[in-house]
């Protein structure tokens, strides 16, 4: 789900930074040029990785009226590529690019009744929608599901502000959010927007086209960086430009093959909008496939790949042996 944004860089400078759950940190920013952040938006975020600047997306979830201060929550995530370590080294004072605020995820006003899940550190896409939804007195549910309640930001405060219109699902307290039943229960005249890890969002979109719902009630944001499979690095080739590219297990597809020099076209950087489509010629190993923009069918035809996210594994179906002589997956591909 993709909107043209037209990117304004400005400075931001760090005003608070204090932890709201385990591993994920608040932190509070005041843009040079200050610009109203509608529900759905996000920064991007040039961080320092190494010694090498990079961009990063965060959704805002929280700004003042006027756009002053606007707020991000950052999970410091143990297979990070290096975007989260860098914002949990921020402290008060600390200056940093940032954009105004970008939207890729729009809340449609008007809509009979809403459901809103967010999943882990997904929560910070929705808290912003939930404010304005209740603000309206519309008909919602917030759905926050997560593995432990100490690792849920903000549970105290949204329970404040939400309610009975809150349902909490924790994995480690025996109240697993099931999916079936969640769609089950939802009406025709029902928009859900939803952002979470990819089998949250696969369990979802599955149940949703099996109950036959009206697909443009189903909307969601990703963090592009959730799989079914922990990252392992692996050989990506393309014999028309003569490459041979190790993708490690810190970086993506797309940014290595950037780095040796391809020209590659690219926009969400998410899984979402398909642009950084990729076809695979010859695959030793498996795909992860990691998008959004792809049908359970497409998936499993590994045809395609959408390269920003998507990795090749060999532990998917036990195949390390067959992968290569070093073990490693190997994906032959054609660009555009």
């Amino acid at each position: 789900m993709a909107a043209t944004n037209i990117e304004v860089w400005q400075l931001g400078t760090v005003v608070e930074v204090r932890s709201v759950a385990t591993d994920i940190k608040r932190v509070v920013i005041e843009p040079s040029q200050p610009k109203k952040a509608e529900p759905g938006s996000h920064v991007d975020v040039m961080v320092n990785i190494d010694g090498h600047e990079d961009k990063r997306s965060y959704s805002i979830v929280e700004s003042s009226e006027d756009g002053a201060r606007l707020v991000i929550s950052v999970l410091k995530a143990p297979l990070s590529r290096g975007g989260s370590r860098f914002i949990h080294t921020l402290q008060p004072g600390d200056q940093l690019e940032i954009t105004q605020p970008l939207q890729n995820f729009p809340l449609r006003v008007g809509a009979r009744r809403y459901t809103l899940l967010a999943g882990g550190i997904g929560i910070t896409a929705m808290i912003n929608m939930a404010r304005v939804l209740r603000n309206l007195k519309a008909d919602y549910t917030f759905v926050y599901a997560g593995r432990t309640r100490t690792a849920m930001a903000y549970l105290e405060e949204l329970h404040e502000l939400h309610g009975a219109n809150l349902v909490v699902h924790i994995d480690d307290e025996g109240t697993s959010l099931d999916v079936n039943e969640l769609v089950a229960g939802t009406t025709e005249d029902t928009e859900l927007y939803m952002c979470g890890p990819i089998r949250l969002m696969d369990a979802v979109r599955r149940t949703w086209t099996e109950r036959e719902l009206s697909y443009p009630n189903l909307r969601f944001e990703t963090f592009g960086n959730s799989g079914w499979y922990d990252p392992e690095e692996f050989i990506v080739k393309i014999p028309s430009l003569g490459l041979q590219v190790p993708v490690g297990a810190g970086h993506s597809m797309l940014e290595a093959l950037e780095d040796a020099g391809a020209d590659m076209m690219f926009d969400c950087r998410k899984g979402e909008c398909g642009l950084c489509e990729v076809r695979i010629l010859q695959l030793e190993g498996d795909i992860d496939h990691r998008d959004v923009f792809y049908s359970a069918r497409q998936k499993s035809a590994t045809e395609k790949m959408a390269c920003c996210v998507s990795r090749a594994v060999t532990s998917k179906t036990g195949l390390a042996a067959e992968a290569s002589a070093t073990g490693q997956a190997i994906v032959t591909i054609a660009v555009s």
